[in-house]
């Protein structure tokens, strides 16, 4: 498997990325819509999906799961990302 690199613009949360530039099989594509892990529009992604897209791709080439292994995982990682952010936030706070 592939993982292409993608250079997406600073600074422009609202900025969207064509699939089409990101080399990805549009099967693969289909399937993580439908696994609700990214958002497509006129064929196009939100950029900071394609942020996730590229670290599911890397779980599925690192550790060798299926797709289904790989978004439960970055799902899982996404949580206790969120998580120890909010411990942060409160150690800061006291």
């Amino acid at each position: 498997m592939q993982i292409y690199r993608h250079t997406l613009p600073a600074g422009d949360e609202g900025a969207w990325v064509e699939l089409s530039s990101l080399g990805i099989h549009p099967d693969l594509i289909q399937q993580l819509v439908e696994f609700g892990v990214i958002e497509v529009r006129h064929g196009s992604i939100p950029v900071q999906q394609v942020q996730r897209l590229h670290r599911l791709l890397r779980l599925r080439q690192t550790l060798g799961v299926n797709l289904t292994g790989a978004v439960i995982i970055m799902d899982l990682l996404e949580r206790i990302e969120q998580l120890e952010d909010e411990i942060e936030k409160l150690r800061n706070y006291w």
